[in-house]
């Protein structure tokens, strides 16, 4: 503290430390704010620092559109910042503009029927798995990169009574799809070996997609056959 007799110039020694210790609380609360608190709201917010420090951002899923995407409204701190007891999760109208598309790391699922193209097999059971699997639910995603479509591509963690698990992971060892194919934008994080191995078990055991053995396409080559 300043007594009466000191000196208060702006250079005194006193008030240099009183205002870097100022300074430097706004800034760490500022940071604090923008890791923690401030809530992202679509792929805009999705800064260069969060991709690359792959930085996990917690929130709930609130639409399933395909076999590997999914909306994704962020709750920040989740429930210990009162995110859905204090502070609800919007609704349908309400949600425009407020959740980020994200595209599952590492997975491609089959091809729903779409401007004129057929369905390809196993892609509604690929599509009714997901929404089961974590439409409503709180998850962990951890972003990787944005595609050409502004979809997030990221690792999607959900909680169930056994702990954490990979979405992409568990899509590929059910047969509801294989390992992303494109040379251009795929991303796996750490996990393309285990992925992998996913995958080869899940066609050794004739899952899914998989037990329609010759006749079987891959997503990526439908695609090609289907090209416009």
């Amino acid at each position: 503290m300043l007594s009466k007799g000191d000196d208060i110039g702006i250079f005194h020694p006193k008030v240099l430390m009183f205002s870097s210790g100022i300074t430097i609380s706004i800034f760490l609360s500022w940071k604090f704010y923008k890791r923690y608190i401030l809530r992202i709201r679509n792929y805009l917010d999705i800064t260069t620092d969060i991709l690359n420090e792959q930085r996990p951002l917690y929130g709930v899923v609130t639409r399933v559109g395909d076999g590997d995407n999914f909306r994704f409204f962020h709750t920040p701190g989740g429930v210990f910042f009162g995110w859905q007891w204090l502070r609800k999760i919007p609704k349908g109208r309400a949600l425009k503009d407020e959740t980020l598309s994200i595209r599952l790391c590492g997975f491609d699922a089959p091809e729903r029927s779409h401007w004129g193209k057929p369905a390809q097999p196993y892609s509604e059971e690929a599509l009714n798995w997901l929404k089961n699997y974590i439409l409503g639910k709180s998850v962990v995603v951890t972003p990787y990169s944005i595609d050409q479509y502004k979809r997030v591509v990221a690792r999607t963690q959900v909680w169930t009574w056994f702990g954490r698990k990979d979405v992409s992971a568990e899509m590929i060892r059910n047969g509801l799809g294989v390992v992303y194919e494109g040379k251009i934008g795929a991303e796996f994080g750490d996990n393309e070996g285990w992925y992998r191995k996913l995958e080869s078990r899940a066609k050794f055991l004739r899952r899914g997609i998989w037990s329609l053995g010759s006749a079987m396409v891959t997503p990526g080559n439908f695609k090609k056959i289907y090209k416009d």
